[in-house]
């Protein structure tokens, strides 16, 4: 078993405790699903980041009752979808997300898209705020939200999120995002950190970097995002492919390793071209 402290935490912006490299569980349902998150918390990961589109809190709350491990010695995030972010939605949303998992309370809450055409994420917002103060969440955050949606939020609540989960990877490093939640004091996290295992594990930079490491390319890519004071979440099915994505604090990158990463940055680097000015999600 991976030694649990080999994983840093981060002291959020409230002052809670998040581990900096966590286990993804899209796609992960039913019996196969609580079979791969219960092995992700026996090899050592102690942050399982859900959703409630993800249609899997229901097995995330399974495998935390399956196994060993405390509940307090594990971190759940669960977010809130689009189509219930009115306050009035937003309230017991997040209390049928704690009964379907069977848990008295998410270390983590966020709103999962900012749905900006629907303007309704200031009150969905609210409604985290409120969650916090009573008890249903540790700490609060966003996905996908844009300088423009957490000024707003800040100015109308006087609320900062503690974490702002986004899409980054390789081809898609979001400096400027990074530097404005870094100087705002929220945590970014990296949500598809390999690029959903797209070509971007076959570059052949990352790939040459490996090989003098002695690490795979997916190694080195968690890594660097590990150097850049990113939060990660990968997902990985297998025990080999758990254990190594937790394999990446016995060596460093170089400042020149960092930059030639970074420069595989494309202009239109999302994958799916998910813009978080107007890609609505519910």
């Amino acid at each position: 078993m991976i030694n649990l402290t080999k994983i840093p935490t981060k002291t959020l912006n409230d002052g809670n405790q998040i581990p900096v490299l966590g286990f993804g569980t899209y796609k992960l349902n039913g019996a196969q699903g609580v079979n791969a998150i219960n092995s992700a918390l026996s090899n050592g990961y102690t942050l399982l980041d859900s959703a409630f589109n993800y249609e899997n809190e229901g097995t995330v709350g399974e495998a935390i009752r399956r196994s060993s491990i405390k509940r307090e010695d594990i971190f759940v995030t669960s977010k809130l979808p689009g189509r219930h972010q009115t306050y009035d939605q937003a309230i017991p949303t997040i209390q049928e997300s704690l009964y379907r998992a069977g848990l008295d309370y998410y270390d983590l809450y966020l709103i999962h898209w900012p749905n900006p055409k629907e303007d309704h994420y200031v009150e969905a917002w609210q409604a985290l705020i409120d969650a916090q103060k009573f008890g249903l969440v540790r700490s609060i955050g966003v996905c996908n939200f844009l300088p423009e949606h957490l000024e707003r939020l800040v100015a109308e609540t006087g609320v900062t999120p503690a974490v702002n989960q986004i899409e980054l990877h390789p081809y898609w490093s979001q400096a400027s995002q990074r530097a404005y939640d870094q100087a705002h004091r929220i945590f970014t996290q990296a949500w598809s950190p390999l690029g959903r295992a797209s070509s971007v594990l076959q570059e052949p930079g990352i790939n040459a970097i490996a090989d003098k490491h002695h690490k795979s390319a997916a190694q080195v890519i968690l890594r660097w995002e590990f150097q850049l004071g990113v939060g990660i979440i990968p997902k990985a099915n297998s025990t080999s492919h758990q254990l190594a994505n937790l394999d990446i604090f016995d060596f460093e990158l170089t400042p020149e390793e960092l930059a030639a990463i970074t420069e595989l940055d494309k202009p239109n680097g999302r994958l799916k071209n998910q813009d978080p000015a107007v890609y609505q999600e519910f």
